[in-house]
């Protein structure tokens, strides 16, 4: 397993559990305790999680992992919300795409038709498509977030506020009935709801491990959503109160 594969696998499971030993670590990964600890010092050296004796810690409440970690992680899933998501875009459609794993996959979909604009904040997701002759790229500017790869920020809104999209993407790390959706950083949920705004029709990406958890900035309340696309994890209790809030649940 690569060096880059086994820190994306150590943080998955440090982020979901709040910890692990080495042991666990080794048994995972199919390594040697030696190889685990020497990855655990160097996570802890780029602040992603706290080094303890005998194992780690999450290093922050609700960690934001960056971009790089998240690939591959429910891979399987995102892969079926985004080829649900797909099926709701029209031909010839204006759509918006904000940063993320599972909007990336959506991005490679789209790709593969003809007559699509595609309008993004997202340097990973426009360079994925800026190759493809039968895609029209905008791609908003902005200031760069090295987590998500995203370009947010005042020059960004303003940028947006300039289009209409047919339907817009968006990317969440917490989605609750009573919260709305959240993100880690303020100045990107400020541009999400740039997004928002310029949208006909407003759609939430997002796995089920999202859904009940709360972070630390405000996008919008549910209120403000059209549809939700998650995968087939969604508690009915879960769905139940999404849909009382006039968003149309879709399970991948």
């Amino acid at each position: 397993m690569l060096k880059a594969d086994r820190a994306a696998r150590i943080l998955a499971h440090v982020t979901e559990s709040g910890s692990a030993d080495v042991h666990e670590l080794v048994e995972l990964l199919q390594v040697s305790s030696a190889t685990v600890r020497r990855d655990l010092q160097e996570l802890n050296d780029q602040g992603l999680l706290l080094r303890t004796r005998g194992g780690a810690v999450t290093g922050a409440v609700n960690l934001e992992l960056p971009l790089r970690h998240k690939h591959g992680k429910r891979q399987a899933e995102k892969r079926r919300i985004a080829l649900a998501a797909d099926r709701l875009v029209p031909d010839g459609a204006v759509v918006g795409l904000t940063g993320g794993t599972t909007t990336s996959e959506l991005a490679r979909l789209l790709a593969e038709r003809s007559g699509i604009t595609i309008v993004t904040n997202a340097v990973n997701i426009a360079a994925d498509l800026i190759v493809r002759p039968d895609v029209r790229l905008v791609v908003i500017g902005g200031i760069a977030r090295t987590t998500s790869y995203e370009l947010v920020g005042p020059a960004a809104e303003r940028m947006l506020s300039q289009y209409h999209l047919d339907i817009a993407f968006i990317g969440v790390d917490g989605l609750t009935a009573g919260e709305g959706c959240t993100t880690h950083d303020e100045m990107e949920a400020s541009t999400d709801k740039a997004f928002l705004r310029s949208t006909a029709r407003s759609v939430v990406l997002a796995d089920s491990t999202k859904v009940g958890r709360v972070t630390f900035a405000r996008i919008c309340p549910l209120t403000d959503i059209h549809d939700l696309v998650t995968d087939g994890e969604l508690t009915d209790a879960q769905e139940q109160d999404i849909a009382a809030a006039g968003v149309e649940v879709l399970r991948a």
